[in-house]
């Protein structure tokens, strides 16, 4: 029988987080408070525990089928029923692809549909795998700076549409965008959409934290804008961020067209995405169909979560400036007036034993900088800002 403990969302103690072999709380000294990498310190949903229980009970550790057909099916079959009660979108199964990590399908993508020295837009500041796949692959990063428009992170297209050359080749998208958490209205979303049918790029929309957007925000998926869109779209999901399960390591890739498939198909042969593990498809299938509840409980969690931060932050560091996220639980914090005299996630954990996420790996003009992961008990959180103001008062004093 399950513990009840696993029907909701609750956070693990300090203790056991410690305790366990995550790479969140183990990276740094013992005394360092965790809030880095994009991982919730709650517990797992019901039926993705009891998924979990029925492999290691049953030792089905052989060949996977389900329901008489290749495992991995079960996750295409789910992500249509996913995105039609969630977002209101058709999609075929026929047009999905799985594969076992997001980064591998945006590295794919990135090697399909462009050409080395080819071109690549990405929004910035922006998740460093993104960057990674641009540059390791000998394509040229076109930066396309996020505006702070005083009360959240906004695109620049005439900006962009003015620096797009003939060697331009595709967009890779963040959608709700990570670090700043924000979720792209659906004006914002037609206009791009129109700028890279215009320019001929081809999307890579990258919606893993769709699932993570607060009340008064609406999640649309890109390729929903339109047919013309969706044509010229990648889109890629999965539910390890919304409901913790990263380790387990199971994504999609949806192809908006027969011809998008069919390019991708001619440049990356299957076999090379490999298969999500039998673990990672069943939690997979289980959160998807299942665990609807439970990240309902969850957001409303993180939301207040969200609101705690906010309050303590403008109370304890009034002169740092952050815009409340519109989705995830990930804050993108602007520490510039604090004058810490080295970069902002150095001084933090050198100072406070705060591990934050740094600026600079998102951009390198952002060393200013913190992503900040508010997932985590209120107690940690407190004292994670406590933390962090006691390091700066003390800096302040010797500076004086």
């Amino acid at each position: 029988m399950l513990d009840n403990a696993l029907e909701a969302p609750e956070a693990f103690t300090l203790p056991e987080l410690r305790g366990r072999r995550n790479a969140k709380w183990q990276r740094y000294p013992g005394d360092v408070l965790a809030c880095w990498v994009a991982e919730m310190d709650f517990r797992v949903a019901a039926p993705i525990q009891a998924a979990m229980q029925r492999l290691v009970r049953d030792q089905e550790y052989g060949y996977p089928l389900r329901d008489g057909d290749r495992a991995e099916l079960a996750v295409s079959r789910a992500f249509v029923r996913r995105m039609r009660q969630r977002f209101g979108w058709q999609v075929d199964a026929d047009d999905v692809f799985t594969c076992t990590d997001l980064v591998q399908a945006t590295f794919a993508s990135v090697l399909a549909y462009s050409e080395p020295g080819d071109q690549v837009v990405l929004q910035t500041p922006a998740y460093p795998p993104f960057r990674d796949a641009i540059l390791d692959t000998g394509r040229r990063l076109l930066a396309d700076p996020l505006r702070d428009d005083g009360t959240r992170y906004v695109l620049d297209l005439d900006r962009l549409s003015a620096t797009i050359d003939a060697r331009t080749r595709m967009l890779l998208f963040c959608h709700p965008h990570n670090p700043t958490g924000r979720v792209f209205a659906r004006d914002e979303l037609e206009a791009l959409g129109r700028l890279a049918i215009e320019r001929d790029l081809v999307i890579v929309s990258d919606e893993i934290h769709a699932d993570l957007v607060y009340p008064g925000r609406q999640h649309i998926p890109m390729a929903a804008i339109g047919p013309e869109v969706a044509a010229r779209t990648i889109t890629l999901t999965s539910a390890t961020k919304s409901f913790n399960i990263p380790g387990l390591r199971c994504g999609v890739m949806h192809f908006g067209s027969p011809v998008l498939k069919a390019r991708f198909e001619a440049r990356v042969p299957r076999k090379l995405l490999g298969q999500p593990s039998i673990a990672g498809i069943d939690a997979t299938v289980a959160a998807w169909d299942e665990g609807q509840p439970w990240l309902d409980a969850a957001l409303v969690r993180l939301k207040a979560r969200s609101e705690q931060l906010v309050e303590a932050l403008h109370r304890e560091l009034p002169s740092v400036r952050l815009h409340a996220p519109e989705a995830t639980y990930l804050a993108w914090i602007d520490c510039a007036a604090l004058s810490l005299g080295m970069p902002a996630g150095q001084f933090f954990l050198e100072k406070a034993g705060v591990a934050a996420s740094a600026g600079e790996s998102f951009d390198a003009s952002c060393g200013d900088f913190l992503r900040l992961n508010f997932a985590t008990s209120p107690a940690i959180l407190d004292e994670i800002v406590a933390r962090m103001a006691r390091a700066v008062r003390a800096n302040s004093s010797r500076g004086t």
